[in-house]
């Protein structure tokens, strides 16, 4: 197991602590699952995490965001795959958790016990940091039961897309121009008109879809929030789960550095280990400073959303910032110390390298936090 005292840090309750240790024996037992076909493999690990009683954590009344990022800082330690499908359950129904109906909340249960796959559609082909730029359209129509709502565009870069059950949609509603005219949806996968147009390859395998949407018919009560209050809604959620893209990267760069010390530890140069040599020390000190900063910052986000604040727009940042960019430095000095054993496909530190790559971009690019930062900053 990584280096835990940092749970012994003022940010947690014993009930975090007793947490860690469950779901560190459950994943050791149950982790890493096979990668060959990702759909399945996702499949698989929600029902798993489902059963586990883990999914619980990732949705409904009084979302912990300290519980959040110690399960995700876990499970990316022992794979990638287990955190992308545990943390798009949350991700995915956040807004439901935030801001759904009772009615709507019924599908917050089914993703809370893994029996169904939750996806969230922001991003669009011309929109990905700038959510303002939303251009697919929700337009009202009458139907029999009081109206209802007709949505035409297209979504792109959608995590579980083409596997998801349900999704939140974020589609313009016009009640004012830019961001204040957006409105937040859920919508059934199976709906007429929502059709799976690209499977998207990237390095590190992961379910993703770039999606249409014509003449999409959703029934009144589809509607997350009020009218036009789909910025509000999609802020609220990344302002959630932004903090847990940090803890995930946390969890890389722990691997990595376990990763590392056993390699230093075992590697022989003329008859000396690598970890007597000062250079190598030193590049293990620089590892594991960033990765203590990265998880201080982490949780400093988390502690100041559960203690109640109503955003935290300018820790997140910092945390997802900081933390991504640490463990790409951190997985790359690995993959250095491991030699030409780091680039083999198929090795630890390898596959590392691939995975931390897409937390630098996704849940707003680190050029997009340091506008945030920058913005609360001048704004005192």
């Amino acid at each position: 197991m990584s280096d835990a005292t940092f749970l012994n840090w003022p940010f947690f309750e014993d009930r975090h602590r007793a947490l860690a240790e469950g779901l560190e024996a459950w994943a050791s037992a149950h982790l890493p699952v096979d990668h060959g076909d990702v759909d399945q493999a996702c499949r698989g690990l929600v029902a798993a995490l489902g059963a586990g009683g883990w999914l619980r954590h990732s949705g409904g009344e009084g979302l912990d965001v300290r519980t959040l990022c110690l399960i995700r800082e876990t499970l990316a330690r022992h794979d990638g795959l287990a955190d992308f499908a545990f943390a798009m359950q949350g991700l995915g129904m956040g807004a439901v958790s935030l801001f759904g109906t009772a009615e709507q909340r019924a599908w917050l249960e089914r993703t809370r016990a893994g029996t169904a796959i939750a996806g969230f559609a922001l991003t669009e082909p011309g929109s990905g940091s700038d959510v303002a730029a939303t251009a697919t359209m929700a337009e009202r129509v009458p139907d029999q039961d009081g109206g209802g709502w007709m949505l035409n565009g297209e979504k792109t870069w959608i995590s579980n897309g083409g596997i998801a059950d349900v999704y939140v949609i974020i589609a313009r509603t016009g009640e004012a121009p830019g961001a204040k005219g957006l409105s937040a949806f859920l919508m059934p996968a199976d709906v007429a008109g929502l059709g799976v147009e690209e499977r998207l390859e990237v390095i590190a395998p992961h379910p993703l879809a770039r999606l249409s949407l014509r003449d999409v018919h959703l029934p009144q009560g589809a509607l997350i929030g009020q009218p036009g209050a789909g910025f509000k809604v999609a802020m609220s959620v990344l302002d959630v789960f932004r903090s847990t893209v940090g803890a995930a990267a946390l969890g890389f760069a722990r691997r990595a550095l376990d990763e590392a010390l056993a390699r230093v530890k075992a590697r022989k140069i003329q008859g000396q280990a690598l970890a007597e040599m000062q250079m190598v020390q030193g590049h293990l000190a620089d590892m594991a400073l960033k990765i203590d900063a990265a998880a201080l910052l982490v949780y400093r986000a988390a502690w100041v959303k559960d203690q109640g604040a109503a955003r935290v727009s300018r820790e997140a940042a910092m945390a997802k910032l900081y933390a991504t960019e640490a463990a790409q430095e951190v997985i790359d000095m690995a993959v250095q110390l491991h030699g030409g054993d780091g680039v083999r496909a198929g090795s630890a530190v390898e596959s590392l390298y691939r995975e931390i790559r897409a937390l630098r971009i996704y849940e707003g690019a680190s050029d997009v936090q340091r506008i945030v930062i920058a913005r609360a900053v001048l704004g005192g």
